[in-house]
């Protein structure tokens, strides 16, 4: 069992910057690919960023790419999400999550709310 949770988010006006952070306890975090999520209302959750348990590989959503970064503290049991160059679009509340699998067996946090004014 893995339990996250996630902060960091907020307000802030189109061009700026956030960093959110998830901090894992339980199992072993080290051995866990980490990723961030997000979802939109009435939209479906959306993969923006994955990174895998040793931190030397990670990937990105076309929709982020270049203004999204992901890595992670494994001593400090924690993954962050530094997103600049914020857009209105990017307004969701973003989701970590932990796998060692698929996502689709990932345990996931409950969330923090992403706000971009225009």
């Amino acid at each position: 069992q893995v339990q996250l949770v996630e902060s960091g988010g907020g307000l802030v006006q189109a061009g700026g910057s956030l960093r959110l952070s998830c901090a894992a306890s339980g199992r072993i975090f080290s051995s866990y690919a980490m990723g961030w999520f997000r979802q939109a209302p009435g939209k479906e959750r959306e993969f923006l960023a994955a990174i895998i348990r040793g931190g030397g590989s990670t990937r990105y959503a076309d929709s982020v790419k270049g203004r999204f970064t992901i890595s992670r503290d494994n001593a400090k049991n924690t993954v962050y999400l530094q997103m600049d160059s914020l857009k209105p679009n990017d307004t969701a509340v973003y989701y970590c999550a932990a796998t060692l699998s698929s996502w689709s067996r990932a345990y996931w946090g409950q969330g923090t709310q992403v706000t971009v004014s225009s």
